[in-house]
């Protein structure tokens, strides 16, 4: 209740001014924008948005518009910011005591040192001992707090909720800002179900009909509801082979990139009893009586095939009688028109064109980024065949590289942060499915794209590994640092995930040493 009415409070001090939104260029950020969009429009605020993609832009932005941004604190505000000396220590206070033993003395004072060396030893000890304890719960206060892991768009939508301003299509976007982290592998398994939980009753609040009501329901209608759906892209809009064979928890664990692995998916869909030109055919399209029990058939026979998460918690948007998407759908969607690499405008015009499609009256761009996203999953599933089948993955010792060269088809696309962040995520899925050595499936990944081809840029990424205990947590922003830092490498840390790094590309083979040099 306190970070949410410290949230109230922020927003109550802004509305009677001009605001200045800027915002990232990521779903969740836009889903959270779409959130305090609807929220000013209701108290009638009036605001510039601004899109950024990167610290740069942020600058530029902020030195355009400098004079409508204010300091949204009071003077009588306790911001209880802890001083430096209690979160950290200098390291020549750790070292004295050991410069202490260290010292040569004369034999008749060494009794004499030695006593006091002892007292003050002792001293230390228990200074560092309140120290530590002062700086852990001086930690967890701050953790209670922090927004590591969690949704941008839930929290403005539980700041709609808390000022009872809270609109079903406000509860959407905080569903599809959930479900990006999700799919983009920002958070844990465990934090997904438990938010999916906290929004499941809201969409119980606001989606309750009877059934009178339910058959009155106007043709434009907007209904939201909860569903345990297949973990498949895109296949309602799809075919179910299509999806399958793009989809990264289908395509790593039966390994389609190799002859074995079709094999096994024509297993697959006998065992399901599911003719190849069904499923090969738009699903709109297959018979009734297949579609009926699809999920339970399907469930069952990938439960024989290793694959027993096939079915995850979700929510599905009903608009009137014929459209229906699921969070996923919208997500894929999204992304892939704010990454497009079609030129048609301003550098902001896919910022719009993705912002719009979150808007139910937008449906045509909606659908337009659905076939994007088509090409996008079918161009990371070929790169993720070509990788692994050629040995492009390979191990540095203290993690996995991989490079993509110039002129491999669609490389392109993978010069944008969020294509190639997925790309490097389903690769290492794929290659963790593949390989036999068991100190590779424990590796990070680090992977490089040809960014600008002029300018000779590499974008490169730094994924943590694929394993199920994982926290999700990237440390891989500050060890570019330090390897940039002690090499002298021309880099870029422009983005705002500091997992993602520009690089000279003749520098390249200096930082990746001094990576392994840091990483070992």
């Amino acid at each position: 209740m306190f970070v949410s009415d410290c949230r109230r409070d922020f927003y109550e001090r802004i509305v009677s001014q001009r605001v200045l939104l800027l915002v990232a260029s990521d779903v969740d950020a836009l889903c959270a924008c779409k959130i305090l969009q609807a929220l000013f429009q209701c108290d009638h605020v009036q605001y510039t948005l601004v899109p950024v993609s990167g610290w740069q832009e942020l600058e530029t932005a902020f030195l355009e518009h400098k004079d409508q941004i204010k300091l949204l604190v009071k003077p009588d505000d306790d911001l209880d910011v802890p001083a430096y000396d209690d979160i950290f220590r200098d390291e020549e206070e750790e070292e004295e005591e050991s410069e202490a033993e260290s010292d040569g003395s004369e034999p008749s004072d060494k009794r004499r040192r030695f006593e006091e060396e002892v007292i003050e030893r002792t001293m230390k000890r228990r200074q560092r001992r309140e120290w530590e304890a002062r700086r852990r719960e001086i930690l967890f206060d701050y953790e209670q707090y922090e927004y590591h892991g969690t949704s941008s768009a839930m929290v403005m939508f539980d700041l709609a909720w808390m000022m009872s301003k809270d609109l079903n299509d406000m509860l959407w976007w905080a569903i599809v800002g959930l479900t990006d982290q999700w799919v983009q592998d920002k958070i844990t398994q465990m934090k997904y179900v438990t938010d999916i939980g906290i929004l499941q009753r809201h969409v119980s609040r606001h989606n309750h009909r009877n059934e009178d009501e339910e058959n009155s329901l106007s043709i434009d209608c907007m209904r939201i509801a909860f569903e345990y759906d297949l973990r498949l892209a895109l296949y309602q809009h799809w075919s179910l082979y299509e999806s399958l064979c793009n989809t990264s928890y289908t395509s790593a664990n039966l390994k389609l990139w190799s002859v074995q692995g079709q094999k096994r998916l024509q297993e697959f869909l006998a065992d399901m009893g599911l003719p190849l030109k069904q499923v090969k055919q738009k699903f709109n399209s297959m018979d009734i009586s297949l579609k009926e029990n699809l999920k339970e058939m399907i469930e069952e026979s990938a439960s024989k095939f290793g694959m027993k998460d096939l079915r995850v918690q979700t929510f599905s948007i009903h608009f009137g009688f014929k459209n229906k998407f699921l969070a996923s759908d919208i997500v894929y969607a999204t992304a892939s028109l704010m990454e497009s690499i079609e030129k048609e405008g301003p550098e902001t015009t896919n910022f719009i064109k993705a912002l719009d499609s979150l808007s139910r009256g937008n449906l045509d761009k909606l659908h337009q980024g659905l076939d994007l996203a088509k090409k996008q999953l079918r161009a990371i599933q070929q790169t993720v065949a070509s990788c692994i089948c050629t040995n492009l993955v390979i191990s540095q010792g203290p993690f996995l590289y991989c490079s993509l060269m110039e002129g491999t088809p669609d490389v392109r696309l993978f010069s944008k942060p969020v294509s190639l962040c997925l790309l490097s995520k389903y690769l290492l899925k794929s290659f963790v499915c593949s390989t036999k050595n068991k100190r590779c499936k424990l590796l990070p990944l680090i992977m490089a794209a040809p960014m600008d081809v002029e300018q000779g840029t590499v974008i490169m990424v730094g994924i943590p590994p694929e394993t199920e205990s994982s926290d999700k947590k990237n440390f891989f922003g500050r060890a570019f640092e330090k390897a940039a830092e002690s090499t002298n490498s021309r880099t870029l840390h422009n983005h705002f995930d500091m997992s993602i790094i520009e690089l000279k590309t003749e520098d390249r083979s200096k930082f990746l040493d001094a990576l392994i040099s840091l990483l070992s």
